[in-house]
């Protein structure tokens, strides 16, 4: 069993430099994981970096010409 950090929706606001809102509405459209402990919702640390990682873009590789641009 993972010993997993179960964060507010206002902690995850402020890991994501975001306001609660945000979070909120991740937790209405179920695009990330969250627990219901009684009337409060929790999000799994690992849910969060799982949400983060899935919507990483990296930087396009470009090839490189044999040309150089002119100045």
């Amino acid at each position: 069993m993972t010993t997993d950090r179960y964060l507010s929706v206002d902690q995850v606001a402020e890991l994501l430099g975001t306001t609660a809102r945000f979070p909120r509405r991740l937790i209405e459209e179920r695009r990330i994981r969250y627990v219901k402990v009684g009337r409060h919702v929790r999000i799994p640390e690992s849910a969060v970096e799982e949400f983060i990682k899935s919507r990483t873009v990296e930087p396009l590789r470009r090839p490189r010409s044999r040309f150089r641009r002119a100045a």
